[in-house]
């Protein structure tokens, strides 16, 4: 049996071989749906990636608190003690941190960088996972008093500083206000709304506040809650401690908003995960092309090759042998152009995660499925053609010129 069918295989790539170009073009349609097919699903694994990432680097776990314009005019800030009350009334709550930022321009070593100055603490950064990846985090007496010590992001470290020279105990300055530098801050890549959270100075809360703002307002504030307690509840129960301090009576609508970064990221990846689906089906039409191609290519070659069918049958060839010949050369045929198609569809999509600066997530499972669905559609639409030949009777096949 096994010989039987080497001989088929060889005689199907022999077959391919003498028409080579018109094989080619046979197969463009399987090679074109399989490299699309894999390019978006690759594409959208990539995009889904790089969505995650950005709403990871809000940190996982965490509700982000921001006032929004209510029935009472413009949008009213949070203070300072809101942020406690929630720290300390809240079950669930792990740590609760107010933040502030404001556009500025930083200055070191006779060069400028348009950058934003953030006002934190360290139960922010905790709270938003950040790391100080070179020098450290804020004392307590720098948070307590105010200091004029920095955290430096990536962008500005790069913009401004001398390559490959540590900035800690640098001096720079951030609009009028001087800074010692005590820490480089990790690479975070984009936040919400766009923002660069790698061009960043970061400063003590109260430093920020008092030397930019003029005021002790907070502008938003992070959550961050036990995984083992129900976000829902802990996010009811935040409403309801706001709504009662900041005196929202009955039907009032709330003046502020509560984001969880956690929803955020299941939704975003629902979303690209069923576009990408979408888009995926569509391309995959080309596959059903193709296989009608095949199947037209395939009764072409009944009909060239009839007297050579009737010469095999006569001679003793069985109907099944001659049916496993021609639907041995469709499936190597969709075969060979399922290989091509994953082949571009790789070079496609990496060049494409690169131009659209995305990650490059390769899926074994869509690969295979794309080469087995391809081989199926070399079953599916090459059994009609080699049945015909099959049953073709021998002595009009030798008529036939």
């Amino acid at each position: 049996m096994f010989g039987m069918f080497g001989a088929t295989l060889l005689l199907a790539f022999r077959e391919i071989r003498r028409h080579l170009l018109r094989s080619f073009l046979t197969t463009l349609g399987i090679i074109i749906g399989v490299s699309a097919v894999i390019t978006m699903v690759t594409l959208g694994n990539g995009v889904t990636a790089s969505v995650k990432e950005q709403i990871s680097s809000l940190g996982s776990n965490v509700f982000i608190v921001f006032p929004i314009p209510g029935d009472r005019g413009p949008p009213r800030p949070f203070e300072q003690a809101d942020v406690d009350a929630v720290g300390n009334q809240i079950a669930g709550v792990e740590v609760a941190a107010g933040s502030v930022s404001t556009g500025a321009t930083a200055f070191h070593n006779g060069q400028d960088w348009s950058s934003n100055v953030q006002g934190v603490d360290n139960v922010f950064l905790q709270a938003q996972s950040i790391d100080v990846i070179e020098g450290r985090a804020f004392t307590a007496e720098e948070m307590e008093a105010g200091k004029n010590v920095c955290l430096v992001g990536p962008k500005v470290l790069e913009a401004i500083f001398v390559a490959g020279v540590s900035p800690l105990g640098e001096r720079m300055r951030v609009n009028q206000v001087s800074c010692t530098v005590v820490g480089a801050l990790e690479e975070r890549g984009e936040g919400g709304g766009g923002s660069d959270q790698d061009n960043v100075v970061m400063m003590p809360l109260k430093t920020v506040q008092r030397r930019f703002l003029g005021n002790d307002d907070l502008h938003y504030f992070v959550v961050k809650y036990d995984a083992a307690y129900s976000s829902s509840t802990i996010q009811d129960s935040l409403v309801d401690l706001l709504r009662e301090r900041r005196l929202l009576q009955g039907t009032a609508d709330n003046d502020f908003n509560v984001i969880d970064t956690a929803q955020v990221n299941q939704a975003l990846g629902a979303a690209t995960g069923a576009l990408t689906a979408m888009v995926a089906l569509i391309a995959g039409i080309s596959l059903l092309v193709g296989g009608i191609g095949i199947m037209n290519i395939m009764l072409v070659s009944v009909t060239e090759r009839t007297r050579e069918i009737g010469i095999r049958l006569a001679i003793g060839a069985l109907a099944r042998e001659v049916r496993l010949q021609f639907l041995t050369e469709a499936v190597v045929l969709c075969c060979l152009g399922g290989l091509i198609g994953i082949a571009l569809a790789l070079l496609f999509s990496w060049s494409l995660a690169t131009a659209i600066d995305v990650p490059f997530v390769f899926d074994p499972t869509i690969n295979i499925l794309s080469f087995a669905f391809s081989a199926l559609m070399g079953i599916a639409f090459g059994y009609y053609p080699a049945r015909r030949a099959s049953k073709l009777d021998p002595i009009d096949a030798l008529r036939h010129e």
